[in-house]
């Protein structure tokens, strides 16, 4: 058989192989030039001169394309020593190993006009494609590229089963009504790319469903929904453009974003954040979606107890997703960076903020909300805004928002104070005080449940050391301590929402809406001046 016909059907075909060859011989060695196709299952085609050194050219071949990256093998012909493959002919040669038949592979489920666009696009890109719908019309060759695979059958689910997707593939799905079946049929997998093409509102319902199925946070964390690239797309052909760049960054491993936008030109973008509980990152959230550049700085063990809508998590978890952005721990300013290039939100452990003196932002927010001012001063950044009482604007910082629930949260304060701290929480469902859970005793936090959980009145929720901590009313535990920290007597630990089943855990409060609204007002007028 002919080596490099059959190379041309295997790379038609993307199937993968690698091409040994020697490239240089010394001594007595079985050839001094040749050629061999080595296969992923490690069947072959040619000979390299057969032996012991084969069988090795064999072996790193096999590896090469396991991870699909080229690699040169120095052997020589003795039993001992560097580079020896126990034999006694006493040569050496050199083996180059080159991948090939690894076009990455794009499938997409749904055969509309959008996939359409992007099959299209993607095809001179070097995309394997594949194709899937319920709609025989739908799945016209003439309608796709050549060489395009289609795929049909009565059900999306039925359907993508048939397709062996695999974790290295790029995935979207773009169906006319069945978006959530096939959501449902690929959530679960680790793939290289799943995309959604869907709306905001459409993407809160989908991954809130999830959710209630019991869909980890990390599954959901790697959906990129809504797809794509805020360019104004409109058209089918506009979108397919602004998919494929958000899936290029992905395959390319690219920070994205405009190249004269990168943190390390410019700074004019960049806000710091002290603090990163649930309200600060609702700052965060509206920020970031706002095309700020978003640091948070807090704390080794901070004590948010919203967790599931906090990036204060990241500090113990090493990551952290709310609705749909990652914030993720950074070991140092420079990594920080990379991580604002590649669309997340750094946070670093620097409670005291002396990384600013690296960081240089041009914003600086206060969202520790500890009722007093810790050490923020109005000369940290070229504009400075905080969050609630103990700050005077015009003499602290540059503008403070109201945090007060009422009528005038989120209101922006250029001169002056907010409201004085009242100490009692909002009224949710007629409780304030009642609701939110102090530690009774000092000791380590261990939980008995969940956030999520739906609890009775006195149900005990966690301990505090031996001392057990009973639920004040009925509801779902909305806040609760990080397990493992060390608390004092009194301290907050968790919240009950007495709303049960009706509360939502996983996403930002009306408060923190509120008040990320104001931040943002604020910014963009102090940014103007």
């Amino acid at each position: 058989m002919n080596i490099f016909a059959e190379a041309a059907r295997l790379e038609e075909e993307n199937r993968p192989f690698a091409i040994a060859q020697i490239i240089e011989s010394r001594g007595s060695t079985p050839r001094h030039s040749g050629q061999m196709l080595v296969m992923a299952d490690g069947g072959c085609i040619g000979t390299i001169g057969g032996g012991m050194i084969e069988r090795l050219v064999i072996e790193q071949a096999i590896a090469a394309i396991a991870e699909r990256k080229a690699r040169v093998f120095h052997g020589r012909m003795a039993r001992n020593g560097q580079d020896a493959v126990g034999s006694d002919c006493g040569g050496a040669m050199s083996v180059y190993i080159d991948v090939h038949g690894l076009r990455p592979r794009l499938v997409l489920i749904g055969a509309g006009h959008v996939n359409r666009a992007i099959a299209h696009a993607a095809k001179p890109l070097g995309f394997d494609i594949h194709v899937t719908d319920i709609y025989p019309a739908s799945l016209d060759a003439a309608l796709f590229p050549p060489g395009t695979t289609l795929v049909h059958d009565e059900s999306f689910p039925a359907a993508i089963s048939k397709m062996n997707i695999e974790p290295s593939n790029f995935v979207i799905i773009a169906t006319n009504n069945q978006d959530c079946e096939a959501l449902n049929a690929l959530i679960g997998q680790p793939l290289r790319y799943l995309g959604l093409l869907a709306s905001r509102r459409k993407v809160q319902t989908f991954t809130h469903r999830l959710r209630q199925c019991g869909i980890s946070e990390t599954d959901i964390a790697r959906l990129h929904a809504p797809i794509g690239y805020n360019i104004g797309a409109e058209t089918p052909e506009e979108i397919a453009i602004s998919v494929l760049a958000e899936l290029l960054q992905i395959k390319n491993q690219s920070p994205g974003g405009l190249m004269k936008e990168d943190i390390r030109l410019t700074r004019d973008k960049l806000v710091v954040i002290r603090g990163a509980g649930d309200i600060a990152t609702g700052v965060a959230l509206r920020l970031y979606h706002a095309g700020f550049q978003v640091v948070m700085l807090d704390i080794a063990q901070p004590t948010a107890i919203r967790r599931t809508v906090a990036f204060a998590q990241a500090m113990f978890d090493g990551q952290a997703c709310v609705e749909g952005v990652t914030g993720r721990l950074a070991k140092d300013v420079d990594e920080a960076f990379e991580l604002i290039n590649r669309g997340e939100i750094p946070l670093l452990i620097d409670g005291a903020a002396q990384s600013l003196e690296q960081l240089k932002p041009r914003f600086l927010v206060d969202a520790i909300l500890a009722k007093q001012n810790l050490g923020t001063q109005r000369s940290m950044a070229p504009f400075t805004v905080a969050l609630g009482p103990g700050f005077n604007a015009g003499q602290d910082c540059d503008a403070v928002i109201e945090t007060h629930r009422g009528h005038e949260l989120g209101r922006v304060i250029y001169q002056g104070y907010t409201h004085p701290n009242t100490g009692i929480p909002g009224n949710i469902g007629g409780h304030t005080a009642r609701r939110v859970i102090r530690a009774p005793a000092d000791g380590v936090m261990r939980c008995c449940v969940a956030l999520g959980d739906l609890v009775q009145e006195g149900d005990i929720i966690a301990h505090c050391g031996e001392t057990p901590v009973i639920a004040p009313l009925s509801g779902m535990v909305r806040g609760l301590l990080q397990a493992g920290l060390e608390v004092k007597t009194g301290c907050k630990i968790g919240d009950i929402d007495p709303r049960g089943a009706e509360a939502d855990y996983t996403t930002v409060s009306d408060k923190a809406r509120a008040i990320g609204g104001a931040v943002l007002e604020a910014l963009m007028k102090l940014g103007r001046g």
